[in-house]
């Protein structure tokens, strides 16, 4: 079975080759295919994977390749996590809103929709190459931002696009430690929202929910991160566990002031430390795996470091530090290609199961998976305030959608002005000035 990996030389491409490694089943994956537009990075990666490969017999085995068509053709699985404008662009994104005094980051407010913008018009491209050069391949969708380039894809190819994310699994996961579930895979997530945009309203074990033994306990909701970032009294409020993205939102003027007045921004920090890494890759006799694996403990320990920052959260426990959309990826690949059925909170068309959104709409809620794909389960509607944030989102990323179809400007001003986290008309027109001042790709807006 041929996985291609598109995005092939980023630095996260090491985790889902090592959760192939351990996959020794029949119908496994047996060929990886990087492909990526940098030799550079494809060549410091390939690098990575063959000291991890170097004990572990019968592993995939790897390629890679510059071309994107050479990459698609036959095959089975096409695993995309690129980066448009690369982590260069993603510190201008932060830089522009900032600015601004909005938010820059990554999948939310400002910085999302730029990324958007500039990610979408190549996400069709590869959609369309799929559909023509390997259609009867799933693609899997880890691009940011996952949901809204999920549904930019599904445009044409349909339900053989999934989205996922490591986020909701994180957060389940927690909970059920927190809540000593002895198997956290028998537990049932109740887990409702957009990508980065959603809520656990319950956990089931044994048919029995046992989310609200831990919103009456004051002592465990402070005992984990999103307990952490939230504080106790405001997740006793809202009923549920945000997801934790929504600090963007609920503590915005707060986080804002914490990204301006910090050191560098995230992706500044991520630029400058991958650079290290792959410059370090340059030199023949570096451990390519050493350095690799010194690089990801200091990401991952830093990850949201300015939102714990702000709420007093302190340091990520060891538990939180691993990871995860490796093995998400994996059990999806493992459920279509061997119908091993199994449930997983995936970016999805909607197909009814929020009724306050379309049918073509994606939303990130939990999917059976077999081997005819993923399919959203119904799910209880969604309380006020979250339904009047979902929907307020999704119209935005729609204006995102027009405006990577149509070029027009002025829809790309009209997607940012409507986003909750951008406080003016006249601030979302500075943003487009700003960002299209910045990056080439996006020169198609006029």
């Amino acid at each position: 079975m041929k996985l291609t990996i598109l995005g092939g030389g980023g630095f996260r491409v090491p985790l889902v080759y090592g959760a192939l490694l351990g996959d020794r089943a029949e119908g496994r994956v047996t060929e990886v295919v990087l492909h990526d537009l940098d030799a550079e990075r494809l060549s410091a990666v390939s690098r990575v994977l063959a000291e991890q490969a170097a004990r572990v017999p019968d592993a995939p085995a790897v390629r890679s390749t510059t071309d994107l068509d050479e990459a698609l053709r036959g095959a089975d699985f096409v695993f995309s996590a690129i980066r448009v404008g690369g982590l260069e662009g993603r510190a201008d994104d932060e830089r522009v809103a900032l600015a601004e005094g909005v938010l820059g980051q990554e999948t939310v407010g400002a910085g999302g929709i730029a990324y958007g913008l500039r990610t979408v018009p190549v996400a069709v491209d590869i959609a369309r190459r799929v559909a023509r050069l390997a259609p009867d391949a799933w693609v899997i969708n880890f691009t940011n931002p996952a949901g809204l380039v999920t549904e930019a894809m599904s445009r044409h190819l349909g339900d053989r696009v999934i989205g996922i994310c490591d986020s909701p699994v994180g957060l389940g996961r927690r909970i059920a430690r927190v809540l000593g579930v002895a198997n956290p895979g028998e537990a049932f997530i109740d887990y409702v929202g957009l990508n980065h945009l959603g809520w656990v309203r319950g956990l089931r074990v044994a048919g029995r929910d046992e989310l609200p033994r831990l919103l009456a306990d004051p002592g465990l909701l402070g005992s984990f991160e999103e307990g952490r970032l939230f504080g106790p009294d405001w997740l006793r409020s809202l009923g549920a566990i945000p997801n934790e993205y929504l600090h963007y939102y609920y503590f915005n003027r707060e986080t804002v002031r914490a990204y301006r007045e910090a050191e560098q921004t995230r992706g500044a920090f991520l630029r400058d430390q991958q650079s290290r890494f792959y410059a370090e890759m340059r030199r023949p006799d570096a451990g390519a795996l050493t350095a690799w694996e010194r690089t990801r403990a200091e990401r991952e320990a830093t990850y949201m470091a300015e939102n714990r920052e702000t709420a007093g959260a302190g340091e990520r426990e060891a538990e939180d530090l691993s990871g995860g959309y490796e093995k998400v990826a994996l059990a999806l690949m493992r459920a279509i290609a061997r119908d091993e059925r199994t449930t997983l909170i995936l970016n999805v068309r909607n197909r009814g199961t929020l009724a306050v959104l379309d049918p073509e709409a994606v939303v990130e809620v939990p999917c059976l998976v077999d081997a005819n794909g993923a399919h959203p389960i119904a799910a209880d509607p969604l309380p006020g305030h979250a339904t009047g944030l979902v929907c307020a989102v999704k119209a935005v990323e729609r204006e995102v959608l027009s405006a990577a179809e149509s070029g027009s400007r002025a829809t790309a001003v009209k997607a940012f002005a409507l986003h909750p986290l951008v406080d003016s008309v006249n601030v979302a027109r500075g943003l487009v000035e700003g960002y299209t001042a910045v990056h080439p790709g996006l020169a198609y807006l006029r």
